[in-house]
């Protein structure tokens, strides 16, 4: 059985069921806190009164109702008295609304997530700035005030307008540690051009030096008098320390007779990583690894919190995977890793990219998913919507719509790649939990004239009737020109035979999902200091 796990389902059923205590050495988590499509609104209590105050909106799947209120009673029963003190006063302040109902739901997992870090662990919170302030307070009473470390703020977009305001484009990583006794690792970063060009000199080799002051003269703490190869000087260092810099060739002696110390371009480290961080750009539309995906952070984020606070071997954890940069930065930098996400839709992005990046090198065990025809049928009565998205990632197609709604007869969209130099071609994919028919072949056959696609495939739980076949039959064939070869243009399939491997057939140069760069040799495993 491998150490990474993909869990599919809520964070903290997983987390309380299936993670124990102090088993973790990072967590870094970026919860879903804010859409950026109704960000500034006036907020409402939860009754729908005007709130007493403005506070930014959060246009998410944090609302207060009866789940917040049952969290936050389970907070007041089993939490430590000043966490519960905490969080009423919050509550009493920016009254019940989607605020708190966030808050809330953060805090009963901050918990859980506390006891599953080992004592020398860390925890990474990405946020922006709507909600930091709050986030902090909950992160000071769970993990200590003592135990902050950082308020790390990355650049995440270039400079932009914004409306009556200054420009919005940071967000706010809270770094904590478990105790005092916490893993670190010294990011250094390249030093910039003007830092650089100090270093004008060269030995024979070619090794770049930069000279630097010997004497002590005008510093405070003395110094060593003494003649040295005809230089007299009040000198840094002591007579033995003098001849040992001579005779590794440290010293430069200049024209004017006087000596300075050689230090090498090769032998500096950089600068160290201060808690600004603008030197990693946003993944833009033409990043490789760019997947589509809305709060995608760029790799290069996640690797700098994973080189830095953790080492090989670590298990790394991020209970809000989304499309798995933290996971695919543990796995390219040698840690074990755990990852969590609620919807089908995450699950199919990671595990696309694990594979596409690294290949049969990605090991890993995939949790809470169905695997047979039962367990489809179970989640098929349980959320008709996740069985959709599940039911999709079999064929590789994505959801038409993020969010539930009507849907005009398409439910997923697929993408291949039949000819060089020619646009991708189009099908549509419905999926059906029950009740088939031959009706539903011939709705199908009309979405696919109106989306203007080449194809449409159905995707059941039942086997298709022979009236259905009989109707997918006449709706003909789509030639393929690249292929040089036809296939039906509606086609249908039930779940036991996605199971087995029998897939739809159509061109398989699929381009639905984005392909995450693929990741080469063993050298990128190694640490990147």
């Amino acid at each position: 059985m491998s150490d990474n796990k993909l869990y599919y389902g809520d964070n903290l059923t997983v987390l309380r069921e299936h993670v124990p205590s102090e088993s973790v050495d990072l967590i870094y988590l970026d919860p879903p806190f804010n859409s950026n499509r109704s960000y500034n609104v006036l907020f409402k209590e939860a009754n729908d009164s005007a709130s007493d105050a403005q506070i930014a909106a959060f246009d998410d799947s944090w609302h207060w109702g009866p789940a917040a209120e049952e969290t936050l009673r389970e907070i007041e029963t089993t939490a430590q008295p000043h966490v519960v003190e905490m969080i009423q006063a919050i509550v009493r302040f920016v009254g019940r609304n989607d605020v708190t109902a966030y808050l809330v739901m953060m805090t009963v997992r901050l918990i859980e997530l506390h006891r599953a870090l080992k004592p020398s662990g860390s925890i990474y919170l990405h946020c922006d700035p709507t909600a930091s302030h709050y986030l902090k307070v909950v992160m000071d009473s769970i993990f200590g005030a003592r135990n902050f470390k950082n308020e790390i703020v990355w650049k995440r977009t270039s400079a932009h307008n914004d409306p009556r305001r200054y420009g919005a484009n940071i967000d706010v990583i809270l770094f904590y540690t478990k105790s005092g006794a916490c893993t670190w690792n010294q990011v250094y970063l390249p030093h910039d051009e003007a830092y650089l060009a100090r270093f004008r000199y060269a030995d024979p080799d070619g090794r770049k030096w930069a000279d630097d002051n010997l004497t002590a003269k005008g510093l405070s703490g003395g110094g060593y008098t003494y003649e040295y190869k005809g230089v007299t000087s009040l000198w840094r260092v002591p007579m033995e320390t003098m001849r040992r810099l001579d005779s590794e060739g440290r010293l430069h002696f200049t024209r004017a007779g006087g000596i300075r110390l050689k230090r090498y371009l090769d032998e500096n480290k950089g600068v160290a990583a201060q808690c600004l961080w603008e030197d990693i750009p946003p993944i833009n539309s033409q990043a490789k690894e760019r997947l589509g995906y809305p709060t995608q952070k760029p790799l290069a984020l996640l690797e700098r919190i994973v080189q830095a606070s953790s080492n090989a071997g670590d298990l790394v954890l991020d209970p809000f995977c989304g499309c798995g940069t933290t996971i695919c930065a543990a796995q390219k930098l040698g840690r074990r890793w755990i990852g969590i996400d609620i919807t089908h839709l995450a699950i199919a992005l990671m595990r696309e990219r694990l594979n596409g990046m690294f290949g049969e090198a990605a090991q890993y065990e995939v949790i809470g998913q169905p695997a047979d025809v039962a367990s489809a049928e179970a989640l098929a009565r349980q959320d008709r919507y996740q069985f959709q998205c599940w039911a999709l990632s079999l064929i590789k197609a994505r959801p038409a719509q993020e969010k539930k709604g009507a849907d005009r007869g398409v439910d997923g969209l697929l993408f291949f790649v039949d000819e060089a130099r020619a646009p991708a071609k189009k099908v549509m994919v419905q999926v059906k939990s029950g009740h088939v028919q031959a009706s539903i072949i011939r709705d199908l056959g009309h979405v696919v004239e109106r989306e203007k696609a080449v194809m449409g495939f159905l995707v059941s739980m039942e086997q298709p009737t022979r009236a259905m076949l009989t109707e997918a039959l006449a709706a003909g064939y789509y030639h393929s020109p690249g292929w040089n070869r036809d296939y039906p243009k509606l086609q249908a399939r039930t779940i036991e035979q996605l199971l087995r491997g029998e897939w739809f057939e159509f061109p398989q140069a699929n381009v639905t999902l984005a392909q995450a760069e693929r990741v080469k040799g063993e050298a990128a495993q190694k640490e990147m200091f």
